[in-house]
């Protein structure tokens, strides 16, 4: 993620390329730019983030505020295996929780999503899956209670009480709609 791909005003990201080994730089998987929306607290550590940022750059003497939001030492695009092992990975057994990789937390970010009861198409829209059918197969079973939301519904209420037979009426008529 670069700078140039963070609009803090506006709250979002474009994701625009993928980086690989620290060096090697892609379009995303499906080619498409996609905008995917941050937090108020996501924004907040960003614009704290620039401010270290620039100082670290006046300080450093770099010319100029390194492309890469998050970067090395020397400002240049990180290494992802090289960041989970000295930074990622530490963190977490500090933290006390298990290891996983970087990359399970876009899978933590479409879960929590759900859970929330965000719709699947936004999901499906953050995420940049090539069909609404992708993200329905990795993530439909996060789906909290929609299921027997659904059966609910068809019980009888005021406004649909034939939904289930009363006793009076005969069998066959109740089956026979």
């Amino acid at each position: 993620m670069q700078w140039v791909d963070v609009d803090l005003e506006n709250r979002f990201v474009e994701v625009k390329r993928t980086l690989r080994d620290g060096k090697k730089v892609y379009p995303p998987k499906n080619k498409k730019i996609r905008r995917v929306d941050m937090s108020l607290q996501l924004v907040s550590e960003l614009k704290r983030l620039r401010a270290e940022r620039t100082k670290e750059t006046l300080a450093k003497g770099w010319g100029k505020l390194p492309d890469w939001v998050f970067c090395s030492e020397v400002g240049n695009a990180l290494w992802l295996s090289n960041f989970e092992r000295r930074v990622f990975h530490p963190l977490l057994k500090k933290a006390g929780l298990r290891r996983i990789r970087f990359h399970s937390l876009r899978h933590t970010f479409a879960s929590r999503l759900l859970q929330n009861k965000e719709s699947v198409v936004y999901v499906k829209e953050q995420m940049g899956h090539s069909s609404i059918q992708v993200t329905v197969d990795i993530y439909g079973h996060l789906i909290p209670g929609e299921n027997k939301a659904a059966v609910d519904r068809l019980d009888a209420t005021e406004r649909n009480p034939r939904a289930t037979a009363n006793e009076t009426e005969p069998p066959e008529r109740a089956g026979s709609h």
